[in-house]
């Protein structure tokens, strides 16, 4: 094989073995993989199929407790199991660099960026002290940072989403490596931030001829970003090739799973019902019962050091029609969570009014405000942090029961074990704290907790945002079951707008604070009119694959 042709980086047969208390796991078994020079490989999975810890393997940086017992890792035909610290450490940065997948806890909040840039710049002997603020700058620059100079001396918190991630990509290219392992470095990003930011990397790494190792769950993004995919189930790769045929024609069952789950815009509406049919013919219900409305609402917030307040929303108005899903659309920033928490009660708009059940709800009475707590309920974008994690299952799900004094500790535990069977959830789970369920699972007792006091109207605010693809058809499909069997009426918060297609009936787009489309789902999608939302829709990875 000549140089030209000679993979860059081969795993063979690699087992990773984790030390726990109840003895060692098997997290890898006899993965294999090949990356030629110049090429972009995806490795896709859900949570804990062993895809991260693949590639954390590979640049040497297991947890304490783990370990590769079997295979080989070879980078540019150097052997790297078995490799001494040392060895390694003069591979992480100079050879293979890396993009995690959380820019805020992968940047050092108490240093400035470009003391963070400087850092890697240093320790490699790319720059000295005379020069490295030169090539910090340069380094910035290079990442699609403008105005580098000054980004330099800020904090990751005084850098959004998109810019904190450009300054990890920047650190991790900044030795200009042979390998670049990007674990996830879109996912929290809104679609049109993403494009920008994935489009950055690939020019960054055609010029630099790196090789790309690219970790997602997001399949469109495989295929649209990747010439090899490598799928991963518990642990073994059960299907790999090009991508486009890997995601067109999957052969093996999980990958095929994966891809019939996958949200994608040109599917129709999760809960086929005659608003839906009546919707696509462009046909409006005769008379729209409103449980939810924004009348003319904005909310401005006060800016330290200036006169002008920052307006998060600009004279909104939109209807939630009874039984019905509304969403609302658009990048960080747009207003949209803001617009959430003006009807929750956690903002108090600065004119105009927000109604439930034709009554403004900043002026209920004593009564009917307890009501109103009762009927409108949230579920919170973060599994993880939304329950408490020192309460049980049953506790966390029982406690607006016992807040609202509704029924004696028995009939509490019987409607509890009603929620939990309502959510798919068996009814052992009760006596589980949160650390020892899953994501999904996380989430479905989230929605039991929301369903406790029999709501009308449920806040679901970015609510499987961060869930992987199966766990998130399945969040959807319960939502959806939900709906039609209690009746529910949804104000549903997302970026996603391939989520949004599978959820809504009825879709309102927001820019900079302003509503600047609402209409039926199907009419979005299938005709948008503001060129926002057809940039939006344009910017969604793998839209144009043809899945089968």
């Amino acid at each position: 094989m000549s140089d030209a042709t000679k993979p860059l980086l081969e795993v063979r047969g690699l087992q990773v073995e984790f030390t726990t208390q109840d003895g060692p796991v098997t997290a890898v078994h006899e993965a294999s993989l090949t990356l030629g020079a110049g090429e972009t490989l995806a490795i896709v999975g859900e949570s804990g199929s062993g895809k991260s810890t693949t590639a954390m393997s590979i640049i040497g940086l297991l947890p304490g407790n783990g370990r590769v017992t079997a295979g080989s890792i070879r980078l540019d035909g150097q052997e790297l199991v078995g490799a001494s610290e040392s060895t390694m450490r003069g591979v992480r940065g100079r050879r293979i660099g890396l993009v995690p997948q959380d820019p805020m806890s992968n940047l050092n909040p108490v240093a400035r960026i470009g003391t963070q840039v400087a850092e890697t710049l240093l320790a490699h002997g790319l720059a000295t002290r005379k020069d490295v603020d030169e090539k910090v700058v340069a380094t910035l620059e290079a990442a699609g940072l403008p105005d580098a100079a000054a980004r330099a001396k800020q904090y990751p918190h005084e850098f959004s989403g998109g810019m904190r991630q450009r300054a990890l990509i920047a650190i991790g290219l900044a030795c200009r490596p042979q390998l670049l392992i990007a674990d996830e470095p879109t996912s929290a990003l809104d679609v049109t931030v993403q494009r920008t930011i994935l489009d950055q990397l690939d020019e960054m790494t055609r010029e630099l001829g790196t090789s790309v190792l690219l970790i997602t769950h997001d399949l469109g993004l495989a295929a649209e970003r990747a010439q090899q995919v490598v799928v991963m189930h518990r642990g073994r790769v059960v299907e790999q090739g090009p991508a486009r045929q890997i995601l067109e024609a999957p052969q093996h069952p999980y990958t095929q799973s994966l891809v019939k789950a996958a949200p994608s815009v040109a599917m129709a509406r999760l809960r086929p019902e005659d608003f839906a049919e009546r919707a696509a013919e462009g046909e409006e219900p005769a008379e729209v019962d409103a449980i939810v409305e924004f009348d003319g609402v904005s909310k401005h917030f006060p800016v330290r050091g200036s006169k002008d307040p920052f307006v998060a929303v600009d004279d909104l108005s939109l209807t939630v029609p009874r039984g019905t899903t509304v969403s609302i659309v658009g990048e960080s920033g747009s207003g949209k969570t803001t617009t959430a928490r003006m009807l929750l009660k956690a903002f108090e708009p600065t004119s105009g009014q927000v109604r439930w059940e034709g009554k403004d709800v900043f002026s209920l009475s004593r009564v009917e405000q307890r009501e109103f707590r009762q009927k409108v309920q949230p579920v919170f974008q973060d599994p993880y942090s939304s329950l408490n994690p020192m309460f049980t299952i049953e506790r966390i799900i029982e406690e607006p029961l016992s807040f609202y004094g509704k029924g004696s500790r028995g009939e509490r535990q019987k409607r509890v074990r009603e929620l939990l069977d309502q959510v798919a959830l068996p009814t052992d789970m009760a006596r589980r704290y949160p650390s020892e369920l899953s994501g999904g699972q996380r989430q479905r007792v989230a929605i039991a907790r929301a369903l406790a006091l029999n709501p009308d109207v449920i806040v679901c605010d970015e609510p499987v945002s961060a869930l992987d693809v199966l766990v998130q058809d399945q969040i959807l499909r319960l939502l959806g079951d939900l709906q039609r069997d209690l009746g529910l009426s949804y104000l549903f918060i997302s970026h996603d707008l391939a989520v949004v297609r599978l959820i809504s009936d009825y879709v309102g787009v927001m820019k900079d604070g302003r509503l600047v489309e609402a209409a039926t789902s199907e009419e979005i999608f299938t005709n948008p009119r503001d060129p926002y939302t057809r940039a939006l829709l344009a910017s969604i990875p793998g839209n144009e694959l043809k899945i089968a």
